[in-house]
């Protein structure tokens, strides 16, 4: 086999149905989006319009909430580390935080942070610094004679600002009444 008679295999590779080029091409005239009207212009679609009938995003309840900031968490149980470290990718000396964890293998990427859950058995003692730690992975690492390090929430200058401004406000609502009381 030589280079020049290297080729992809039959129908691995498709060409794209350029419509407009004539009647001949079999995508002439119309090209494809039927007759006239509003389907038939560029940019401006119905989206769920279904011919004046009440459409189903309408017709279904609303359900739930979609918390605005919501943080997604990797999520490892005790027994994945017990793994990790017989098999090797995990250091049972070292502390295990989130790039450890990306570095063993046991989380493809960081996230907004690691939560540990206790399902498994742990033999290791590891040092774990995580986001968040259930009741039952906490009792397993301690158990196992390593520990467990939260890391604590950051909370924002800005929310701080307001919750100052809020308690002051609040103070100052609270004087006057007060001051009246005492006349």
């Amino acid at each position: 086999m030589r280079l020049n008679e290297l080729k992809d295999n039959a129908g691995s590779r498709k060409l794209r149905v350029r419509i407009g080029r004539g009647i001949g091409s079999g995508m002439g005239k119309m090209g494809g989006r039927g007759g006239k009207g509003q389907t038939a212009r560029s940019g401006v679609r119905l989206g769920g319009f279904e011919g004046g009938q009440m459409p189903l995003h309408r017709r279904l309840p609303k359900r739930g909430f979609n918390k605005r900031d919501r943080k997604v968490w990797n999520e490892i149980n005790v027994g994945r580390l017990q793994e990790a470290v017989d098999a090797g990718s995990l250091d049972a000396g070292k502390p295990v935080d989130v790039a450890a964890l990306v570095a063993a293998g046991l989380v493809r990427r960081p996230l907004d942070g690691v939560r540990l859950l206790g399902e498994g058995e742990l033999k290791a003692g590891l040092k774990l610094t995580v986001n968040h730690a259930t009741a039952s992975a906490k009792a397993a690492v301690e158990k196992a004679g390593g520990s467990v390090t939260l890391i604590e929430k950051k909370v924002l200058a800005a929310d701080e600002a307001k919750r100052k401004k809020s308690a002051a406000k609040k103070a100052a609502a609270g004087k006057p009444k007060a001051a009246a009381s005492e006349e």
